[in-house]
């Protein structure tokens, strides 16, 4: 009696499959900079360097965490690509830097190419968002690691930027502006607490104009190109992208310790899935903005002069801004973030 590798699990043939349902949606994201074609061992990538005078490689990696028991639970797996995409650019744009190219890793216990398929649509989708060309990724079937129908997802990206337009907090100051863009829901931070609060059976409740599940599922907004409009034309002194840790943990990251950010809490309109889960879970404010981003995705710190010019262009890219506090002096012992 003999045993092979599809009776230990692993099916070489639905792995060829899935190889060729993703083909068309990994080559949608590459330009001239992309070198060879998927299925080689490394990911090849050009980057036009001429008009710099000392690049800077930026990297991010990030998954999606619990929210994708959202999409096993719902059958749906064509957004949280997105999510994993979004995650990283989003961190890296943060230096200024832009995004070139990303790579996924998918892991599951037993491969199913539509799964797959919709997946990579969804990287693909973000890396479209977000300007990054999918340069390759890798497929893990590990039988018996992963329940039935489950899979994780990570990723990594890496950006390019000019030294001399690196964005590191340092020309941050006393009275300049923070202002916030708005999200597309609690993005992919705080999934294990808000699954407590609204378990399976409540996720095909009716909510607005879908149901709950779906708007807890709406995937991480990527703020890439907007972000990069601005750079062209304004100096952005400190950008903060709000993932786990909210405001409180996010914001001082982009600049100094003897700086701290003055928020008002009522400058921006509330997301109704912010405040379902506060009400549900009775949290004071406090404990919500160190752990969602409260309606508001990413920051941008600019100099009181140009504040209005730039929330302005933001609009007009369709976005939605905010001023949403300032930057002040830090005494010993405060805090780096406080409300007004």
């Amino acid at each position: 009696m003999s045993i092979n590798y599809k009776d230990a699990g692993v099916d070489i043939k639905k792995g060829y499959e899935a190889v060729q349902r993703i083909k068309k949606d990994v080559e949608s994201t590459h330009g001239p900079e992309v070198l060879g074609g998927l299925g080689g061992f490394g990911g090849l990538f050009a980057p036009d360097v001429s008009n710099m005078t000392q690049p800077i490689l930026v990297s991010g990696t990030d998954g999606v965490g619990t929210k994708l028991k959202l999409a096993f639970g719902l059958d749906k797996h064509d957004s949280i690509g997105v999510d994993c995409v979004a995650m990283c650019v989003n961190d890296v744009i943060c230096t200024g830097a832009r995004p070139l190219f990303f790579l996924d890793y998918i892991a599951t216990g037993a491969l199913e190419p539509r799964q797959i398929e919709e997946i990579v649509a969804g990287i693909a989708d973000g890396c479209r968002q977000s300007g990054a060309a999918l340069v390759g990724g890798e497929t893990a079937e590990m039988p018996g690691f992963y329940a039935k129908g489950e899979y994780d997802v990570a990723g990594f990206t890496v950006g390019l930027v000019d030294r001399p337009h690196l964005i590191d907090g340092s020309a941050v100051g006393p009275g300049d502006v923070i202002i916030g863009l708005g999200s597309s829901g609690i993005h992919s931070n705080g999934f294990s607490l808000v699954r407590k609060l609204f378990p399976e059976e409540r996720w095909r409740e009716p909510f607005g104009a879908s149901t709950l599940g779906e708007t807890l599922l709406v995937p991480t907004k990527i703020y890439v190109k907007p972000v990069l409009q601005i750079l062209e034309n304004y100096r952005v002194n400190g950008i903060a992208h709000i993932t786990g840790g909210g405001f409180i943990e996010n914001i001082p990251r982009a600049f100094s310790d003897s700086l701290k950010a003055l928020i008002k809490k009522d400058s921006w309109p509330a997301l109704d899935i912010i405040s379902l889960i506060q009400s549900t879970s009775g949290l004071d404010d406090d404990a919500m903005f160190n752990t969602f981003n409260m309606g508001i995705g990413m920051v941008l710190i600019v100099s009181s002069n140009q504040s209005e010019s730039i929330m302005a262009e933001l609009k007009n890219l369709g976005e939605q801004a905010f001023c949403i506090g300032r930057v002040d002096s830090r005494s010993a012992g405060e805090a780096g973030l406080c409300f007004e």
